[in-house]
């Protein structure tokens, strides 16, 4: 099937379909050995599409994986220290990038896909996409601390944190889990905001990003987003085109910034 070329490029995650659209601008596409221009189709399962001379292959359908991340397991396409990959819980044979990155200490909701424009939209840091955490602290916060944190605290590289959302998770009882709602992702930044105020992470469990829920998965554990979910995430595509780098691997070892890797 016949697609516009900057959302074929786009989808392989070499960059936005803004960022596509200069590279063919800029001579740098070619079709079967033809030099692409602004408003060309293709059909991925057929032609030979080249960037820079280096064949482009987007004729995977896209896939979307929810993946629960246990505590002890990297989020990385290779172990170290003895430590097993996020790859090493899902069996499917599709090559795909790694959305919302958690420190080892941490566990949750990962997001994983081969589509590269929507993982390159989900890491963007300009569109501040959502991502909801259940925290379990050391002892209970009070007003004045949660307050703090709603209004962001300055972290240890010196950078202020955004307003969050915070609040206990059940108010009715005494309780040290709480909730919070960022929209950063520097590198565990929520254990750091903690800290700052003299609390301590105890366990750490990512529940959201952007639209996307955690629900009832359990550690180790994943599944295929929903059809509804999927035309969520493509209705944030068709809202949302950043302008970003070109890269390879969104999701991957070198891209994005060192804060957006880290995560939590």
């Amino acid at each position: 099937m016949s697609e516009r070329l900057q959302k074929i490029l786009a989808r392989t995650g070499i960059g936005s379909r803004r960022a596509c659209e200069t590279f063919i601008r800029d001579g740098r596409v070619t079709v079967n050995g033809r030099v692409a221009t602004i408003g060309m189709k293709a059909d991925a399962d057929v032609d030979e599409i080249r960037v820079d001379g280096e064949r482009i292959d987007a004729s995977e359908k896209p896939v979307y994986v929810a993946v629960y991340k246990p505590r002890g397991v990297l989020s990385s396409h290779r172990s170290q220290g003895g430590n097993g990959t996020i790859f090493d819980l899902v069996d499917i044979p599709q090559r795909t990038f790694i959305v919302g990155r958690l420190d080892l200490d941490s566990e949750g909701l990962i997001l994983l896909t081969n589509d590269g424009e929507l993982a390159n939209l989900l890491l963007h840091p300009r569109y501040e996409h959502e991502k909801e955490y259940r925290v379990l602290l050391d002892r209970i916060p009070d007003d004045v601390q949660l307050s703090v944190l709603a209004h962001g605290v300055t972290l240890p590289e010196g950078v202020k944190s955004l307003p969050a959302r915070v609040w206990r998770e059940n108010s009715s009882t005494n309780t040290s889990w709480v909730r919070i709602v960022i929209r950063q992702g520097r590198k565990r930044q929520i254990r750091e905001m903690m800290r700052t105020l003299g609390l301590e992470v105890r366990r750490l469990i990512r529940v959201r990003i952007g639209p996307i829920q955690l629900g009832n998965l359990r550690p180790g554990t994943w599944r295929f987003l929903s059809k509804s979910e999927q035309k969520v995430l493509r209705r944030l595509l068709m809202e949302k085109q950043p302008s970003t780098r070109r890269t390879r691997n969104p999701g991957g070892s070198g891209a994005g910034s060192k804060n957006q890797q880290a995560g939590e």
